[in-house]
């Protein structure tokens, strides 16, 4: 499950500064750096996908659900080299093709438009079924969502089908830093496993940690990882 793609143009110690290029108002800071590891983790050494390979068939899919803070998803794709880091300084500007939410026609790797919450699990449970229609079993579809996120209905409805029907080919990521408005009993993994999914729980900024949850097998199951980021930082 390793990725074997190119190598990135920078390293994990230089997003700090590809994210400092993204300046302006409704920047959605916290919501963007309490992604950051996750996706890093996911596009250097899970996701089978490089800009070479963005348009193929057989490419892991990522959805970015919580598109309301892209700037830790713009610095890793710049990273990797979906797009030259100069876009960066535009975000957010009338002709950038970097938006508040991304934009899927715009952003060059970027699989769907999102930022209106509740979307990207729906549309990753319709994408492994497409997948699954063409005969394609092997490409991964990963989404990220966030926990308040997870009180859209929309969110349960998907996790309510996926599990018996056995989605075996998708992942979800949940952003927990503590901004649901509902408490669930016995935590998030909880709901996801009540509904027939792998889940687990993991700090989201061990990167080490992290990398174990997103390639534990999950035989004829969806997955699930918790990350739990604390809130402010």
């Amino acid at each position: 499950m390793t990725n074997t793609t190119t190598p990135p143009l920078h390293g994990y110690g230089e997003l700090d500064r590809l994210m400092g290029l993204m300046t302006g108002d409704e920047k959605h800071g916290p919501a963007a750096t309490s992604t950051l590891d996750v996706l890093w983790v996911l596009y250097d050494r899970v996701l089978r996908v490089s800009p070479a390979t963005a348009g193929s068939p057989g490419r892991d899919r990522f959805l970015l659900s919580k598109g309301h803070g892209p700037m830790a998803y713009y610095a890793v794709l710049a990273a990797r080299g979906f797009f030259d880091e100069e876009l960066l300084s535009g975000f957010g500007a009338y002709d950038s093709p970097l938006g508040h939410h991304p934009d899927r026609l715009l952003v060059p790797g970027a699989e769907i438009g999102s930022g209106s919450l509740g979307h990207g699990l729906p549309l990753a449970v319709g994408s492994v079924l497409g997948l699954r229609a063409q005969g394609l079993t092997e490409p991964r579809v990963w989404v990220l969502t966030g926990d308040a996120e997870l009180d859209e209905g929309s969110n349960h409805e998907a996790i309510a089908y996926a599990g018996p029907a056995g989605l075996e080919q998708l992942n979800t990521v949940v952003i927990d830093n503590a901004s649901a408005t509902y408490a669930r009993p016995g935590g998030i993994a909880a709901r996801f496993e009540a509904a027939g999914w792998s889940a687990s729980t993991v700090d989201g900024r061990d990167h080490d940690a992290l990398y174990a949850a997103f390639t534990a097998p999950h035989p004829g199951r969806p997955h699930a990882v918790i990350a739990r980021v604390a809130p402010g930082r």
